[in-house]
């Protein structure tokens, strides 16, 4: 049995580094390996990942795909059959979903889809709701309230936009 101090590096795994240049004698003197002539033969020769001998590389012919826009809105998403979890009568927001666990993270609003069936009378508050839960959520004797998007707070638009476009008057 192999033990640590014990183990070996297996047989010719281990090669000394070529020493090249160094006369005749040694085998590998003169153009030191490298033939006679030609790109590969000079000094700074193109020797770096993806280079194709001057022809355009495949990283560069390939197209290029794939944007995510910078002001795009993320929503989390709950479904009508994780609201069946809530009590009948409940008032379900932001807070509540985050108790129950179904909403992590920090999106940018909260999207309640269709998936599922809703048998009890809840008070549900998002940021958009798709036509099926919405009409589940009133067939059920609940409410389905709106919230408005906030992009961002008031506070950090004032401060972002302050004096800007503003002219001052003259004396």
């Amino acid at each position: 049995m192999n033990t640590l101090h014990t183990l070996k590096a297996p047989y010719h795994s281990r090669q000394k580094r070529k020493i090249v240049g160094r006369g005749q004698g040694s085998g590998l003197g003169k153009t030191a390996g490298r033939g006679g002539k030609g790109q590969k033969a000079r000094s700074g020769n193109m020797h770096f990942e993806g280079f194709e001998g001057g022809q355009s590389p495949l990283q560069r012919r390939l197209p290029k795909f794939g944007f995510n826009a910078p002001n795009r809105v993320e929503y989390a998403i709950v479904n009508l059959a994780e609201l069946e979890r809530f009590p009948a009568g409940a008032e379900v927001d932001e807070a509540a979903l985050r108790s129950m666990g179904l909403v992590k993270g920090q999106p940018d609003g909260i999207k309640v889809l269709g998936g599922g069936k809703l048998t009890k009378k809840l008070v549900v508050r998002a940021h958009k709701f798709s036509g099926a839960a919405k009409t589940a959520i009133t067939g059920a004797g609940g409410a389905a309230h709106e919230l408005p998007l906030m992009a961002h707070k008031p506070e950090a638009a004032a401060k972002a936009h302050a004096g800007k476009g503003v002219k001052q008057p003259r004396a």
